[in-house]
């Protein structure tokens, strides 16, 4: 199976499920703003792929991303 596949796999269960809840994640701003711009998957920090398409100040922070940032001392409140 190539990575292609998995991709396009987890994109379509994240496009199709509309139940889950939405979080904001963090991940490299460089990755983000490319995402927003092409469209293309971003990976987060807590290893969601996501697609950036929404204003993150409208969600919440995934927990995840929120601890391993905590952890690696990129986020002080």
């Amino acid at each position: 199976m190539s990575n292609s596949t998995v991709l396009e796999n987890t994109l379509e269960d994240l496009e199709t499920d509309s139940n889950t809840p939405k979080y904001a994640h963090y991940a490299e701003s460089a990755s983000v703003t490319e995402g927003y711009i092409m469209g293309t998957p971003v990976i987060a920090l807590c290893g969601k792929i996501f697609v950036p398409s929404r204003d993150p100040e409208k969600l919440r922070i995934c927990p995840p991303c929120k601890k391993l940032a905590e952890a690696l001392f990129l986020f002080t409140e």
